[in-house]
């Protein structure tokens, strides 16, 4: 009998055979790969808490994250994330990219976001309410997920341009992750991995202009430089 490991990267070469950023596996697929990840344990992948990558001290405030490749192809990636206590992955993006997440063991913190349409796109000429500011790029963005996952709990899910497309990570307990892309990142192919800061909906000015009603929810993204997180 094949392990769980081994049904799940068969049934990605499925799902994934002619995957395009910004395309969607059907549902039925989807539910295919969300059933196996559903039922996986870390003794699929031979992980324990107790393990030194787990291990944070106090001298660090950032501890370290651990990544485990376990395959990528052309169609999509697997890998795992291994994350002491308090360690963070910031906040980033999945372009045209179709997202699993398992979390095998541990409490994690998710706070996700899905983009906003206003006029269009971006706006480059948002001015904080702080006067000593610069202009610089930024775009609406509102607050999909903002919780506290434990396991055993089920896979999440993000699409291209849904379902928490932008996410961080915070490790609540020592935690363990399993991903799946597809299609995964590709600097040739323009899928950058683009990290970014967030703030309150409150900090720029023009965003007065563009909700009548409540405001609840909707924060300001702004892209970051591009950081080492492992």
């Amino acid at each position: 009998m094949p392990t769980l490991i081994q049904k799940l990267y068969q049934t990605c070469k499925e799902v994934f055979s002619d995957s395009m950023p910004g395309t969607v596996p059907s549902p039925t697929d989807v539910e295919r790969v969300r059933s196996i990840l559903d039922s996986m344990n870390p003794i699929d992948v031979g992980l324990s808490p107790d393990m030194p990558c787990f291990r944070s001290t106090e001298s660090r405030a950032n501890p370290p994250v651990t990544y485990i490749h376990l395959d990528e192809c052309d169609n999509f990636s697997m890998g795992i994330f291994c994350l002491p206590q308090n360690a963070v992955i910031p906040l980033h993006n999945h372009p045209g990219m179709t997202v699993f997440s398992k979390i095998l063991f541990g409490s994690m913190h998710i706070k996700s976001y899905d983009w906003v349409d206003v006029h269009g796109g971006a706006d480059e000429t948002l001015t904080p309410s702080s006067s000593h500011y610069q202009p610089r790029k930024i775009q609406l963005a509102k607050v999909k997920t903002d919780t506290v996952y434990t396991a055993p709990c089920n896979t999440s899910i993000l699409y291209p341009a849904e379902g928490g497309n932008m996410h961080r990570f915070t490790a609540s307990t020592p935690s363990l992750v399993l991903d799946v892309l597809g299609p995964p990142y590709c600097d040739l192919e323009g899928r950058h991995c683009t990290y970014y800061s967030s703030f309150p909906y409150s900090s720029f000015s023009g965003g007065a202009k563009l909700f009548d009603g409540d405001t609840e929810g909707y924060e300001w993204l702004e892209e970051r430089k591009s950081q080492r997180i492992l």
